[in-house]
């Protein structure tokens, strides 16, 4: 009987799961695999410039579309390179399949080139990790690693082959669709649990619901909403749920938590009686200190996974469940038990606190104030535009101040928080959802971590948006503070002792094919973003624009929830109404 390569069949496997955009970096140990994905007319490859950019790349695609993300690299280096965006894909509940290279079998034991155990490597921040070492288990572990990096709480897997595995040959007349993607189930709630939960939250005189990420991973914001709308519920969702409920909702409560967070969310939770977690992690830089946070109030934990309830502290009642399942259990149960709900006192005590502890935005400082950027931003872009940000003060800052309407339009490298993760995902997400503009949200010292990147944009024509927030930490070298030589710090690309920029960061854009744009004072930010979106369709490459930041501001921060530092003046004495803020604005300090 004739036969085929068995690296064929995977692809043929890939395509069925319903793969369409696959990143990597070619090697010699993995050729076999790419010289079969050549022939695919379903799957498209984007050659990235590091295998960690090209798992935070696969990363964004799969959290923008719901898709299980593929990213392949050889052996040795390339599946230790892969192991931050493991990482951040086991903490941020994100399923993804990494395909390395390997020695070949004859070999793994004397120590050959290029030859690590990296499955050993990549177990603790894996669902599964696993070395094929028979072409025909290729087959099933192709499949197996797609139902276990969907089933439950979703998550990424490593498949090592070994380079003779690959080049083993099958029957002819494989045929992929004779077995079809393995099944799984998500688990449904008990009856009973869901109506006392239904039963504590009419029982409260000042409830909360509490979406994680697990509602929008669920695809249930929907059902959140119309949940918290027939029993008039406010809703907080954590930082990693934010969009899950639209931001101008009635019923929005803001985000609680010591670093991305609200005063107002924070004053509200801490009058709360009951809080129902749905699909959330109960995270340290969400709670802070436990006493505080726990309070007398009752706790709802509602999670997919039995190993995350308790985790952190026992709820008052827990619920195993996908939270679709959940939500829509919990609607069912309350039509049953109740008429929809009018707003009481508790919600309009909540319109109250949302609408009058602000914080002040509109400064005209230069160099720029943060608040003053995400004023622009959210003034500036509309509810379809899919923002991109990772980790550091800029983050903090967009938690605190950045709106979103959807999910899925808001995107953040969470509980792991790799530095430089936006600039692949923005690939990602672009490619995922060509059809938006795609906002990255960066910081210019997390920009250098994987800006070669964007080299892989302009190679592709792949266009997006770069916002900065420059406070000058990075090149910003000051001979005081480091005890640097100054020529040692100008070739580092340091201006000199007044310098305010930095390291060039808009001549590292154009160097690679890119765009880039300087803005020093408030009023020049919307130019430049239109200049921005114009620039980067016309020439189909990235565009950055560079803010120039105050160096010195700080966040809203603190310990416990209920003790937020706050440096700058709090709007005391107005209300925001339908977006636009009314009444006097207080000075600065």
């Amino acid at each position: 009987m004739p036969r085929m390569n068995v690296m064929d069949a995977v692809v043929k496997v890939m395509e069925d799961e319903g793969v369409e955009v696959v990143f990597g970096v070619p090697g010699a140990a993995i050729l076999p695999l790419y010289k079969a994905l050549s022939k695919s007319t379903q799957i498209r490859h984007y050659s990235v410039r590091h295998e960690e950019g090209g798992t935070h790349a696969a990363d964004g695609y799969t959290r923008v579309t719901g898709k299980v993300g593929v990213n392949i690299g050889t052996s040795g280096p390339a599946g230790t390179n892969m192991i931050t965006g493991l990482y951040t894909c086991m903490a941020d509940s994100i399923p993804q399949i990494c395909i390395t290279g390997q020695a070949p079998t004859g070999v793994l034991h004397k120590e050959a080139f290029q030859a690590v155990d990296i499955v050993s490597i990549a177990r603790p921040v894996t669902k599964w990790a696993a070395q094929v070492r028979e072409p025909a288990q290729l087959v099933w572990t192709f499949r197996e690693a797609f139902r276990i990096a969907r089933e439950g709480r979703p998550g990424p897997v490593l498949i090592d082959l070994p380079l003779d595995v690959q080049k083993a040959q099958v029957e002819v007349d494989f045929d992929p669709r004779r077995g079809g993607p393995l099944r799984f189930e998500k688990p449904a709630p008990r009856p009973r649990a869901i109506r006392q939960v239904v039963e504590m939250i009419l029982e409260a005189e000042r409830p909360l619901l509490m979406p994680g990420g697990g509602v929008i991973i669920a695809e249930a914001s929907e059902e959140l909403v119309e949940l918290a709308e027939y029993l008039q519920v406010p809703v907080s969702p954590t930082y990693m749920g934010k969009g899950a409920i639209p931001e101008d909702h009635p019923l929005y409560a803001g985000i609680v938590g010591l670093q991305t967070q609200q005063r107002y969310a924070n004053k509200i939770f801490l009058e709360s009686d009951l809080v129902v977690g749905i699909g959330n992690r109960w995270a340290e830089r969400h709670t802070g200190d436990l006493d505080v946070y726990r309070g007398e109030r009752k706790f709802v934990h509602i999670d997919i996974d039995p190993r995350q309830i308790g985790r952190v502290f026992p709820p008052d009642i827990a619920v195993v469940s996908d939270a679709r399942f959940a939500l829509e259990a919990m609607i069912e149960v309350a039509h049953e038990m109740i008429s929809r709900r009018d707003a009481g006192e508790w919600v309009e005590r909540v319109d109250e606190l949302r609408s009058t502890l602000l914080r002040k935005m509109d400064f005209d400082d230069v160099p720029v104030k943060p608040q003053r950027v995400f004023k622009e931003i959210n003034e500036f872009f509309d509810e379809d535009t899919i923002f991109v940000t990772a980790i550091g003060l800029y983050q903090i800052f967009s938690g605190q101040f950045q709106k979103t309407y959807k999910p899925r339009h808001y995107l953040c490298c969470g509980q792991a928080g790799p530095l430089g993760w936006e600039v692949p995902a923005c690939l990602g997400v672009k490619l995922g959802k060509p059809g938006n503009l795609v906002v990255g949200v960066v910081g210019d010292y997390s920009f250098q971590f994987l800006i070669e990147e964007v080299a892989v944009a302009v190679q592709y024509r792949v266009p997006y948006v770069l916002v900065m927030l420059n406070n000058a930490y990075m090149g910003l070298i000051r001979q005081s503070e480091l005890g640097y030589d100054m020529n040692f710090a100008v070739d580092l690309g340091y201006d000199g002792p007044n310098s305010e920029y930095g390291i060039d960061n808009v001549g590292v854009m154009e160097a690679m094919g890119a765009l880039g744009r300087r803005v020093e004072r408030p009023e020049e930010i919307k130019d430049a973003l239109e200049w921005a979106i114009r620039a980067s369709e016309e020439r189909q490459v990235p565009a950055l624009v560079e803010i120039m930041c105050e160096r010195e501001t700080n966040a809203a921060m603190g310990l416990s929830i209920d003790k937020i530092n706050e440096y700058e003046p709090i709007l005391e004495g107005v209300r925001e109404t339908a977006g636009q803020i009314v009444g006097g604005v207080p000075e600065r300090d």
